[in-house]
């Protein structure tokens, strides 16, 4: 059985739940097959007072050193985040608070095989240095504004492209972003396109009239979920809503621009359409999925935009950008639309249409089953036996025949 060292600051926890639990969703899958077993290391920033008074700060101070999570042991590190270079301290003072760790677990007896890293800045380099130090093979993936966004710097992209080409594979969420990677330089036959599925037994349709009850909608319903910053694009399905007069939205996500948002909706004279459903487990993000009428993600970027599948998963069709991946499963009406312009009134024409020659949501729901986790898991796990296993022949000593 594979023993694998998970590596990511992208995993949920017992204080935000629903922080990175895409990672945790793949582990779930690679695990299911029981071919291999997992310690996984999601290091936090340090900081010293757990107030709420803090913020996030605070939130990280409350994350404990250990917990377990579906039965699988989850280490929280302390890494220091400095102000103003903190972005190229990162790597190293990830790999600095996770080094000590793992020495632990390798004296406890548990010797992995490979580290499986997740989000290729900072992450992705600290694994690198990390299996440089434990000789170790190291696979990396990239998800989205790693790779779109990071590179844009001069020395993250460096540490990038040196961490690509000390990997003993690279996995790209969509081909989009393959494309990214090899932009820096980093050769083809290294990286292996592997989208993340959906979990179709935790999303599925249900009742839209029971859940519309449950949540107090009537009308026609416009679901926005992400992060609320700028790059996630609520902005611009706010902005759409002055152009539908009776179209509803509910965002669902917490973060900075929340204010900011509401003074938007405030200035358009669209405040009493627009709800705020704050940052929601996916138990109960579920039944928002069934009682809308479409999801709009009108995001700037993305690698590979998870909400989108499981939206479709419900039966729910999806308007989104088309950036990064999403163009690359968005091609049947059964999914959707794509936004024809990256703006309010695109936004605006986009809902239009798909109101005017809605899918079947049976159709969408069939459309969103060919991407289960199934051949996607299975890939994972042959890229991993294969590394462990050149890794393995690539450290003995040669043998000299007589």
């Amino acid at each position: 059985m594979l023993k694998i060292l998970t590596f990511s600051t992208l995993f949920p926890n017992m204080v935000e739940p629903q922080h990175g639990i895409f990672t945790e969703t793949s582990l779930r899958h690679q695990l299911a097959g029981r071919t291999m077993e997992s310690v996984v290391i999601a290091p936090v920033p340090w900081f010293p007072f757990t107030a709420g008074y803090f913020g996030r700060y605070g939130r990280y101070a409350r994350v404990p050193r250990e917990e377990t999570r579906n039965g699988v042991r989850v280490l929280h590190p302390r890494y220091l985040q400095l102000p103003r270079i903190g972005m190229h301290a990162a790597p190293f003072a990830l790999a600095k608070a996770a080094r000590s760790v793992i020495e632990e677990l390798i004296a406890d007896g548990y010797d992995f095989d490979l580290i499986d890293a997740h989000y290729f800045y900072p992450d992705g380099v600290a694994a690198a240095l990390l299996g440089r130090h434990f000789d170790k093979p190291v696979v990396i993936s990239a998800l989205g504004s790693d790779i779109n966004v990071l590179p844009d710097y001069a020395w993250p992209r460096w540490l990038i492209r040196w961490a690509a080409n000390r990997a003993a594979a690279v996995i790209s969420v969509s081909a989009a972003l393959k494309a990214r990677l090899m932009a820096l330089g980093i050769a083809a036959d290294r990286i292996h396109v592997l989208r993340n599925g959906v979990d179709l037994s935790l999303f599925h349709p249900s009742s839209r009239d029971t859940a519309r009850a449950a949540l107090g909608i009537d009308g026609y319903t416009l679901l926005s979920v992400g992060h609320l910053i700028a790059s996630k694009g609520h902005h611009r399905v706010i902005g759409a809503l002055a152009e539908l007069p009776d179209v509803q939205l509910i965002i669902v996500g917490g973060g900075p621009e929340r204010t900011r948002l509401a003074q938007l909706a405030l200035s358009l004279g669209v405040e009493t359409r627009v709800r705020f459903a704050g940052v929601l487990s996916q138990d109960a993000l579920r039944g928002y999925y069934a009682a809308a009428d479409a999801l709009v993600l009108a995001s700037d970027r993305e690698g590979w935009a998870n909400v989108l599948l499981e939206s479709m998963a419900c039966g729910t069709p999806v308007l989104a950008s088309a950036v990064g991946g999403t163009p690359e499963f968005i091609t049947k009406h059964a999914a959707g639309r794509l936004l024809p312009s990256l703006c309010a009134r695109g936004v605006a024409e986009a809902v239009r249409a798909l109101r005017a020659h809605p899918p079947l949501r049976t159709d969408t729901r069939a459309y969103a089953e060919q991407f289960s986790w199934t051949d996607t898991t299975r890939a994972q796990l042959g890229l991993f036996a294969q590394a462990t296993y050149d890794h393995t022949i690539q450290s003995q000593p040669y043998v000299h025949c007589r």
